[in-house]
């Protein structure tokens, strides 16, 4: 909010209506300033003035409570017989800390509102002079006291004329709200806490909180905020102060949301017993349901393609020693396990870094769709026999054969990545609660889905003797191979639909040209591995793939020149119309969606976009609204987290007249979608 304040005030002063601003009063601390937001005030219009401090590099004022020490600001306004002036409001505080001290307060900018009130017999074609005196406490390692005086002679208009509108814009959004959160606060002999309850929040929305007191020495100001999430609220951990608890506790809370943005509420509470910090999931639950999640996954349509490769590996298994049934289920589990670890661990960084990320996102990212693609169709030709891998083409394939334990950890790899664009029933709670614990639970849990996924599988390697029911290897093998090649073309076919979405038609042509080129390179690998001048035909088949490569850099998101299939389905999602259609108190249903994920689609087919559920939003006037995260759009990745969700799908049924969302399963069916109809418009 600081940065924001100091771009904005720029943008003030370098656009029309610039700043009806006083003579500075300047130190080697702090320039400081009155301004007004009317370059003309009109009769009986209340208008604002704003304290605007601007402070040297290391230099801070204070908050209305200044923490451990400071002293806040104040402003006294001079003005004509008649006029009215309300109270100095304060922008949200930031903590300060200094040696074992914490104060309340700002660095860089602040600005401090005040209302005034003109008379209604003002006279057009005056001009009236506002005088204020202001008195401030600056410190660095020693503090100074401060003063001025402020003249503003403001012309008097039949029409009031706006200064400043961005700059003042900027200060009123620094400005603590009114809380849209029920609060709860308790002490219990040296500790205390401070609940809030309220839809959005939830482990996954949230980043930090911080209670700033109203008074002072009621709570420790130095002491850590421990802050316990859970769907629907949290608790922050306080530590009692020695002054007495007032009968009524007041302060703001500074909230940062998952997307880093920080907003602050007046909060208000009668103390009584303290609020219990409990967790959204304790650990062990977190990890049965990512266990449980992964295991679920094997049956969603993205895995499907992997099925493939699986089931040559298992068939080729049968008859086998234990110890080879063991060694391959132990080499797809540590493939699978590795590649969960390796996913939890990207987005720790990626979080940490400050950026947003959740479930399935390199899927928005065209670099990453292209290559899935790319690798899909290798996989294919690999299965019909165009070249293998390991050994000579005609020795079978190349990911169940020669490679063997090899082959086996790379399905596991390979099979993770593809299951990335869907989430299974029980993946949503787990991810919310991972990505609100430490590093270690988070991996912790990531490991568990990867279990889940690896499970029917890994049970070979506890009980190999499954592997010897199975039917013995033989030529039937190879055709079944071929056979199952045709999922693999398929999911290399929805990847480049994928595609056209993310980066539109030029996009299309290059990932369509790259995959030529990687079938050139698969038919001269295959030549090579035949005999036919091996040295050539290698370097052919390097040279094709390198060239492939070179394409993904061009690829651009964001190039598509329509509407994607997602968005078509009712009217495109904003924040912004969610809002305006709630406070008409219509029903809303919203689906938040993505082209690369599979299960998105197999429910928009199956549940969403039939004549009956149609037929069912019309009779009911409900709005639909279809939020396209193709390209990882910030705002629905926020909308996302306020729900406990780091990934698509995500379906929401607003009812009419208002109230909290019911939230559908991930698996939809058309009966689900018209009982949430049923029950969202049935008070109306």
């Amino acid at each position: 909010m600081r940065m924001l304040l100091a771009v904005l005030g720029v943008l003030a002063l370098v656009c029309p209506g610039q700043a009806m601003e006083s003579a500075p009063v300047v130190s080697p601390r702090a320039t400081v300033t009155l301004l007004s937001d009317a370059a003309a005030i009109a009769p009986g219009q209340p208008f604002r003035v704003a304290l605007r401090q601007k402070m040297a590099p290391g230099w801070h004022t204070y908050w209305r409570n200044p923490g451990d020490a400071g002293q806040p600001p104040e402003m006294r306004l001079d003005l004509p017989e008649g006029w009215n002036a309300g109270e100095l409001q304060f922008p949200a505080p930031h903590r300060i800390p200094f040696g074992p001290l914490v104060n309340f307060g700002y660095e860089e900018e602040a600005i401090f509102l005040m209302e005034v009130r003109p008379p209604a017999n003002l006279v057009p074609g005056q001009t009236q002079r506002i005088g204020a005196d202001a008195d401030w406490l600056i410190c660095e390692r020693v503090c100074i006291p401060e003063e001025g005086r402020f003249t503003l002679d403001i012309p008097v208009e039949a029409t009031a004329r706006p200064a400043a509108p961005v700059l003042f814009a900027a200060a009123e959004a620094a400005l603590p709200r009114a809380s849209a959160f029920a609060a709860r606060i308790g002490f219990e002999g040296g500790r205390g806490a401070i609940s809030l309850e309220g839809p959005g929040l939830s482990a996954a929305s949230l980043r930090e909180a911080f209670f700033f007191p109203l008074e002072q020495m009621v709570v420790e100001n130095a002491a850590p905020q421990a802050m316990t999430a859970r769907e629907g609220g949290f608790t922050l951990g306080l530590t009692r102060a020695a002054g007495p608890v007032p009968a009524t506790v007041e302060g703001v809370v500074a909230i940062t949301d998952a997307a880093g943005v920080r907003g602050a509420y007046w909060v208000s509470a009668v103390p009584g017993p303290m609020p219990s910090a409990e967790a959204a999931l304790p650990l062990w639950q977190a990890l049965a349901f990512a266990a449980l999640g992964g295991l679920i996954l094997n049956l969603m349509p993205c895995v499907f393609p992997i099925l493939a490769m699986k089931a040559i590996a298992v068939a080729r298994l049968a008859g086998a020693a234990q110890s080879v049934v063991r060694a391959h289920a132990a080499s797809y589990t540590a493939g699978v396990v590795l590649s969960f670890l390796a996913i939890g661990g990207a987005l720790i960084g990626v979080r940490a870094a400050g950026a947003v990320a959740g479930w399935g996102f390199q899927f928005t990212s065209p670099f990453f769709v292209a290559a899935m693609a790319w690798l899909m169709l290798a996989v294919g030709l690999n299965l019909s026999g165009v070249y293998a891998i390991g050994g000579p083409v005609n020795a079978g394939s190349g990911l169940a054969a020669k490679g063997g334990k090899a082959g086996s950890f790379f399905a596991g790899v390979l099979a993770v990545l593809v299951a990335t664009p869907c989430t299974a029933p029980f993946m949503a709670a787990a991810l919310g609660a991972a990505l609100a614990m430490p590093p270690a639970a988070t991996l912790a849990i990531f490991a568990a889905m990867g279990l889940g996924l690896a499970l029917p599988y890994a049970l070979l390697g506890v009980f190999p003797g499954f592997a010897r029911v199975l039917p013995r290897p033989g030529a039937w093998m190879d055709r079944l191979k071929q056979f199952l090649a045709f999922p693999m073309y398929l999911a290399a076919a929805w990847l480049v639909w994928v595609v056209a979405q993310q980066a539109g038609p030029d996009g299309t042509l290059m990932v369509l040209v790259g995959g030529v080129l990687v079938g050139m390179a698969a038919w001269a690998l295959g030549l090579a591995q035949q005999g036919a001048t091996r040295r050539w035909f290698l370097g052919g088949a390097a040279l094709s793939l390198v060239a492939a490569l070179a394409i993904l850099p061009m690829l651009r998101s964001g190039a598509a020149g329509g509407v994607t299939a997602s968005a078509q389905i009712g009217e495109p999602w904003t924040a912004a119309r969610l809002e305006a259609l709630r406070g008409e108190g219509k029903p809303v249903f919203v689906n938040l969606t993505a082209a690369w994920c599979i299960s998105c689609k197999v429910n928009e087919r199956v549940a969403l976009d039939t004549t009956a559920v149609r037929a069912a939003f019309d009779a009911a006037n409900v709005t639909v609204l279809t939020g396209d995260w193709t390209n990882g759009e910030p705002a629905i990745t926020a909308m996302l987290r306020a729900h406990g969700r780091d990934g698509v799908p995500l379906y929401l049924m607003y009812p009419a007249g208002g109230g909290t969302p019911l939230m559908l399963p991930q698996i939809l069916t058309e009966g689900m979608v018209l009982q949430a109809i049923a029950a969202a418009t049935s008070r109306v």
